[in-house]
């Protein structure tokens, strides 16, 4: 990957070079009259002037940090999200702001060239402010002509900011107290509302505290089950007693409690023993006197008295009458102890049965209060927490006020001033500086001229633009004639310079070298099929393809090859100009059978036979697109071992097009300089849509200087002309591979 980094680097800074290397006489003719112009300018010009003048900033302000009253004013912050974001930006701006800059102005009454009160815009252009890199510190500075107005106006920007910085401050304190004044009624009113709500919740719910009423009846409910069991379990005991004494004395609860009060009773008994009493002497009586006897019927009334007497007492004890006999209205003292007992365990009995009574109902209503104290805890903390709520809200609003209007009374600015500015004795620019100035300035514009034109300029440059751009397989790379002179001799420059059959009259030359390299990467394409008839053309006149088919005849013949060079171009032909030939009879002829190969082929070397183009005719296309034609390229094929045809570029005519399709395939020439990327795209669709069997393309007249590799050839004598050899700079060798 590093690799691959470095050699797209090494690629872009190279093409960069050949784009110097081009362009550098118009850029040079561009940079010397803009730095001769702006070292003229900059010193025609006045000198300016500048100085400065810093303000330190305070994240926090001093007196507010330790009176703690409004520490929260003119705080720097920012509220952009990203942490990088440095707050002294904004109180930059500030500093830069309209309304300051205005009040500046008017303060120093500051005038332009023409007398006028000068523009905020122009202000502006000549106002600096930056921060300090490290330190929370503003440096502000200005250019001006004149050095005291210079220095007056860094020095009034920088008290007019302190001034707006307290200001501002104070404005914010003076609105927060305003507002705070208006909010702090309403929430006492809050507060007393939810205070009297709860109030009322209390006493409605007769509350004191729900937490302590709470394990208090918990206590209770305890305290009264285990009492409740205690009593149930005396009833238990109780009546079981009752039950008892009742079976002894045969007698209820309520007979026992009749008969025990009438035991009691002293009057009630003293009848009773009288009414024995007067019953004894009745029945002593009757035993000697009959029931009709005036003293038993006497005795009888006083007895029935007595026992009347009896009942009214009894009834006024008891409560009811007694129908029983005397007897049972006395009692020994156990029957009056076990009735008193009995009455007395039934009293108990009763007692306790109402307790447990009682000791239920009071259970059962704590339970239902136990039960509610969940639901009235959570309406009490509801009230409570809006009580706490509203009191901290009015607390908070009661501080805050107290705070706003401690915090309007101070000066809450968090700036200072650390440097004002001095007059400035010396000017900015220096000669040094002008020329340093001019110079980049100058710099620039060559270097945008050599970028427009670099721009405008479609023309293909190089090889590499050559193979990106076409596609084709590389044939061969002949150099132009202008670098063949480090190889050769003085008068074989000459010859360079007029020639153009370079293969024949100076073959040890570096463009010799390339065409014999051509001829070698030909014979290698031809490795499985024979090639014998290559058509060659070009995207527009002037890349040198007559010149490529020439020499490369030359380079086949020396192969001891029979070659025929036929000049195909029936527009504008030039092979007979090349050989110095007539051009009276030549291709054209053959066609309309008017002449035959034999006589109008004209041999100009061993092995080498030269077809010039004869009359041109009315309408070329017609005559090369004929069944004539292409019987005469078979029979060219069949009489010689190679055949080149010279055809028009394909701009001009569809010729090498109608051509290559009678042939083993096209050789396309390019040439550096002169061809364009638009007008070779266009010649290679026509390839394309036709059809060819384009062999490769040949890179003509290259430049070396504007090339990344050098492109020299030379030929060893110790080494056959059939193993050609290219090299670079560095002499390394080069085969067919490298070509394509």
């Amino acid at each position: 990957m590093e690799s691959t980094e470095s050699q797209a680097t090494t690629f872009t800074l190279d093409k960069y070079w050949q784009i110097l290397k081009r362009r550098w006489i118009p850029g040079l003719r561009v940079f010397i009259p803009v730095f001769c112009l702006s070292v003229l300018v900059s010193f025609l010009k006045k000198p300016v002037y500048e100085t400065e003048g810093k303000i330190s900033f305070q994240r926090t302000n001093t007196i507010s940090s330790l009176t703690g009253v409004g520490t929260e004013i003119g705080k720097l912050e920012t509220v952009a999200q990203d942490q990088k974001t440095n707050p002294l930006n904004t109180e930059s701006e500030i500093l830069r702001s309209f309304p300051l800059v205005q009040q500046t102005i008017s303060k120093l009454n500051l005038k332009d060239n023409k007398g006028v009160t000068l523009r905020t815009e122009a202000f502006l252009k000549n106002l600096s402010v930056k921060d300090i890199k490290g330190a929370d510190v503003l440096q502000v500075s200005y250019r001006d002509e004149n050095p005291k107005i210079a220095a007056e106006v860094v020095n009034a920007v920088i008290n007019t900011y302190l001034e707006h910085n307290v200001s501002s401050r104070r404005k914010e304190a003076a609105a927060a107290r305003v507002f705070l004044e208006k909010q702090l009624p309403t929430a006492e009113l809050i507060v007393r509302k939810a205070e009297a709500e709860l109030a009322e919740f209390k006493d409605k719910n007769k509350i004191v505290s729900l937490q302590e009423e709470a394990t208090k009846s918990l206590e209770l409910i305890q305290d009264w089950q285990r009492q409740l069991g205690d009593a149930q379990s005396q009833i238990a005991n109780l009546s079981a007693q009752s039950e008892e004494i009742r079976q002894q004395l045969s007698q209820n609860p309520q007979q026992a409690v009749a008969m025990a009060s009438i035991s009691q009773s002293s009057g009630v008994q003293d009848i009773l023993k009288e009414i024995q009493q007067l019953e004894s002497q009745i029945a002593a009586r009757r035993t000697v006197l009959r029931d009709r006897h005036p003293e038993i019927i006497n005795l009888q009334e006083k007895l029935k008295t007595l026992n009347e007497i009896l009942q009214r007492r009894v009834q006024r004890i008891v409560g009811v009458n007694l129908p029983q006999a005397n007897s049972n209205l006395q009692a020994g003292a156990l029957q009056q102890q076990l009735a008193g007992e009995l009455v007395r365990l039934e009293s108990t009995r009763k007692g306790l049965i109402s307790q447990v009574a009682t000791l239920s109902n009071l259970q059962a209503t704590h339970k239902q209060r136990l039960n509610t104290i969940p639901r009235l805890e959570q309406q009490q903390r509801q009230l409570e927490r809006k009580v706490q709520a509203s009191q901290s809200t009015y607390l908070v609003l009661l501080q805050k006020l107290q705070e706003s209007r401690l915090a309007e009374s101070q000066k809450l600015g968090n700036a200072s001033l650390v440097s004002e500015a001095q007059v400035p004795d010396k000017p900015i620019s220096s000669p040094m500086v002008s020329y340093l100035s001019a110079g980049l300035l100058a710099a620039l514009a060559a270097l945008g001229t050599m970028y427009i034109l670099e721009i405008r300029d479609k023309s293909i440059k190089t090889v590499d633009e050559a193979k990106d751009l076409l596609g084709f397989t590389l044939l061969g790379v002949i150099p132009a004639f202008s670098k063949s002179k480090n190889y050769v001799s003085s008068n074989e420059e000459a010859e360079l310079s007029t020639s153009r059959l370079i293969v024949r009259d100076i073959p040890r030359s570096p463009i010799s070298e390339a065409y014999r390299m051509l001829r070698a990467n030909l014979k290698f394409m031809s490795a499985d099929k024979e090639l014998k008839v290559i058509v060659i053309t070009s995207s527009i006149p002037g890349e040198g393809k007559s010149t490529v088919a020439t020499n490369l005849a030359l380079a086949m013949a020396q192969m001891e090859r029979r070659v025929l060079l036929v000049d195909g171009d029936l527009h504008r032909p030039v092979q007979h100009q090349i050989w110095n030939l007539t051009n009276s009879q030549g291709l054209s002829n053959l066609i309309v059978g008017q002449a035959e190969t034999r006589t109008v082929a004209k041999k100009v070397m061993d092995n080498l036979d030269v077809l010039t183009a004869g009359v041109i005719p009315p309408s070329p296309a017609s005559l090369l697109d004929s069944k004539r034609m292409a019987a005469l390229i078979k029979n060219f094929a069949i009489n010689y071992d190679f055949v080149i045809i010279d055809t028009p570029s394909l701009n001009v005519a569809a010729d090498a097009a109608t051509l290559g399709q009678m042939a083993d395939g096209v050789l396309f020439i390019v040439r550096p300089g002169v061809v364009d990327s638009v007008h070779a795209t266009a010649a290679c669709e026509i390839l394309e849509k036709s059809g060819q069997n384009v062999l490769g393309q040949v890179v003509n007249a290259v430049i070396t200087q504007n090339e990344s590799h050098s492109y020299y050839y030379f030929t060893d004598e110790s080494k056959s002309q059939e193993h050609p050899v290219a090299t670079t700079r560095k002499r390394e060798p080069v085969g067919f591979d490298d070509w394509r």
